[in-house]
C-alpha cells in the first residue's frame, strides 16, 4: 500500500497516492468474485421462489419458517465464501487513508471478514439477527441453525437485520453515507449495477463535492457517464494492480 505500480498512469497514480478521504462503494460484483450468487431462486427447492416473494415482511409474517429455511440455505452457500483479493485490498485501503468510509450493498459480510471496521451496511447483514419484540439486535453465525425459525432470549421470534423489500433503509445511515460522500477526494465504485436506489444517487453527490470518481466493474453503467475513470475487469485483479508495492 506504500506505492502504487509503475504501470499505472503517473497522474492517478498520484491521486490515489495522496488522497486524504476516501470512500468505497461496493456491490453485488465484489460479492460474485467469491463465488457468492444472487439468490434468485435456481437451485432446487428454490427455483419455485422469487427473491420478492420471500425477502419481505408480509412473507415472513406468514410463514417465518419457509422464510428461515431459505435463509438458512443462503447462510451456508455464504459460510463458505472467503474474501477475495479485492475485499483484502480494501481492508488495506482502511489501514493507510487518513480518513476512510465502506458503504457496501452487501449483506454476506465478507468485508469484515477481511477486516473492515468502518463499515456502512447499507442493507443490513445475514449474520445479525434483530428480535421481532424488543427489536435488539445480535449476531447468530451458526450454520446451519439449530432452530428454525430461531428465537430470541426474550422467547419471541427473530428476523434476519436485513433490509426487505417493501422496507425503508435506515435513515442513520443515509446520513452517515451521505456525510462522508460530502467530504471525501476519492471515490471508489466497485460491483455495482448503479440501479438500485439509493445508493444508485450516491457517486452523484460526491461528485457535485468535487471528489475523484473511479469505477471499477465488468461492465458499463449508469455510473460511468460521471465517473472520472472506468476500469473494467474484476476488483479482485484490478485493486492489486492499483495498490501493488514495486
Amino acid at each position: 500500500m506504500e506505492k502504487l505500480s509503475s504501470s499505472i498512469p503517473r497522474d492517478l497514480k498520484l491521486r490515489i497516492q495522496n488522497a486524504k478521504h476516501v470512500v468505497v462503494i461496493t456491490g453485488a460484483g465484489i460479492s460474485a468474485e467469491s463465488g457468492i450468487p444472487t439468490f434468485r431462486g435456481e437451485d432446487g427447492l428454490w427455483k419455485n421462489y422469487r427473491a420478492e416473494e420471500l425477502a419481505t415482511p408480509w412473507a415472513f409474517e406468514k410463514n417465518p419458517e419457509l422464510v428461515w429455511k431459505w435463509y438458512d440455505w443462503r447462510r451456508g452457500i455464504i459460510a463458505k465464501a472467503a474474501p477475495n483479493p479485492g475485499h483484502i485490498i480494501i481492508a488495506e485501503m482502511e489501514q493507510f487513508y487518513p480518513n476512510f468510509t465502506l458503504i457496501t450493498q452487501n449483506v454476506d459480510g465478507l468485508h469484515r471478514k477481511a477486516g473492515c471496521k468502518n463499515v456502512i451496511e447499507i442493507h443490513g447483514n445475514l449474520w445479525r439477527v434483530r428480535c421481532i419484540r424488543e427489536g435488539k439486535t445480535f449476531y447468530l453465525e451458526e450454520v446451519p441453525l439449530h432452530e428454525i425459525p430461531p428465537h430470541c432470549s426474550c422467547g419471541a421470534l427473530v428476523r434476519p437485520d436485513v433490509v426487505w423489500f417493501g422496507e425503508s433503509l435506515d435513515p442513520t445511515l443515509i446520513r452517515k453515507s451521505q456525510k462522508a460522500l460530502t467530504t471525501c477526494d476519492l471515490l471508489f465504485v466497485i460491483g455495482t449495477s448503479g440501479i438500485v436506489q439509493p445508493v444508485a444517487s450516491f457517486p452523484s453527490i460526491a461528485k457535485q463535492s468535487g471528489a475523484f470518481i473511479i469505477e471499477i466493474n465488468l461492465e458499463p453503467t449508469p455510473i460511468s457517464a460521471i465517473a472520472n475513470i472506468s476500469l473494467r475487469g474484476k476488483s479482485g485483479e484490478i485493486l492489486p494492480a492499483l495498490f501493488k508495492t514495486d
